[in-house]
């Protein structure tokens, strides 16, 4: 299945092998993970990126990870995605700090949420948010998520505990 989602500022398309260098900025940009996660070892930013190449389909077990891209300039913005797991989809999203605040994250999770009801297999969405990331917060709240549960000290990113948000469509 290829995948080619558009906006009236962005297209999006599954991840390759030619996005190593946007994907491992994503995960090691002291910025973008503050409030997300501790910097992973390359290792493991290699796993996760590799677990993400193979061609998604909804009977993946893998994220779907799509490449947020301009489309007036070309530039590679972030990723999105998400994974599904017996009918509900686990949302995500990272974006470069170059692209914060111009409503990409909104465009593209709206797009993929508008994208994703045509494959008929998803019954709910889910987004879990660090307290404090509160930008994140109004993406999905934007997008139509509801704060479901408050789950206190649920989460350790540099040895302080967080509480996570979860977020429900």
């Amino acid at each position: 299945m290829t995948i080619n989602i558009e906006t009236k500022r962005l297209t999006m398309r599954q991840l390759s092998n030619e996005d190593w260098s946007l994907y491992y900025e994503l995960q090691t940009d002291p910025e973008i993970i503050a409030l997300c996660f501790d910097e992973p070892s390359e290792a493991d930013v290699k796993a996760g990126f590799d677990s993400r190449l193979p061609n998604w389909t909804v009977d993946s077990e893998h994220w779907l990870c799509l490449v947020i891209t301009e489309k007036e300039s070309g530039n590679k913005v972030g990723v999105t995605g998400f994974n599904l797991v017996g009918g509900v989809a686990e949302m995500g999203y990272l974006l470069l700090p170059s692209f914060h605040g111009k409503g990409y994250a909104t465009e593209s999770l709206a797009a993929l949420v508008a994208w994703s009801q045509d494959i008929g297999e998803i019954n709910r969405y889910n987004a879990v948010v660090t307290k404090g990331n509160i930008a994140s917060e109004r993406v999905l709240e934007k997008c139509g998520f509801k704060l479901s549960t408050i789950e206190p000290n649920a989460y350790e990113i540099r040895g302080q505990l967080y509480d996570d948000h979860f977020y429900t469509l």
